[in-house]
């Protein structure tokens, strides 16, 4: 049994600028290339987005690692170093 579906062709949206809004079907790629996104809190705003269909595409490993995790990623702004600078 053959099964095809059409899938039109829309221009693809930041994950936050989907925040607040719904939409017919989403589908959300996650592969290992990317690992830097791998959040789980761009999983689950990206899966609440969908209103009819949700459908995750991609390596086992990436979905594993997004879902897994809240990642306690350390941030590079060295603003601690800033602040002690101003404080001279």
């Amino acid at each position: 049994m053959n099964t095809h579906i059409a899938i039109k062709s829309v221009p693809s949206l930041i994950m936050q600028l989907a925040q607040g809004s719904e939409y017919p079907a989403v589908v959300i790629p996650l592969m290992m290339q990317h690992y830097m996104m791998l959040e789980r809190n761009l999983i689950y705003t990206g899966i609440t987005r969908g209103r009819k269909l949700v459908v995750l595409v991609g390596q086992k490993k990436a979905i594993g690692i997004a879902v897994r995790g809240a990642k306690d990623r350390r941030r590079w702004s060295k603003l601690r170093e800033r602040l002690a600078g101003s404080s001279n």
